[in-house]
């Protein structure tokens, strides 16, 4: 499957991205990730129909706030937010929870 954007009211979920217009890195280093190649690991996993995940943003910057992923195969979702984002990784989460529901009949 090919990333999906979602609208999700205040806040926006977009595929991780690390190119000459939004390198969404450095906010993922807030959130712990080390991993140099993780956002190109992402995004091999959404080609392989194994995990997604979304950059949860603050609309008017693009700003990466959170990250929301979705086992594809169970419904897990699962949530990590930078500091006071806490109210958005939630939102996130249950906007994803409706996608699960309505694009791949999953309940978590």
């Amino acid at each position: 499957m090919e990333p999906v954007e979602i609208n999700a009211g205040q806040w926006y979920l977009r595929a991780l991205r690390a190119d000459s217009r939004v390198d969404d890195r450095p906010a993922l280093a807030d959130l712990g990730v080390a991993e140099a190649d993780y956002v190109a690991r992402c995004a091999a996993l959404w080609s392989a129909d194994t995990s997604y995940s979304w950059a949860v943003c603050e609309p008017t910057t693009g700003e990466l706030l959170a990250e929301v992923t979705l086992d594809p195969q169970t419904g897990a979702i699962a949530t990590r937010a930078r500091a006071g984002q806490a109210q958005a990784a939630a939102a996130a989460a249950e906007s994803v929870r409706r996608f699960a529901a309505a694009a791949l009949n999953r309940v978590s």
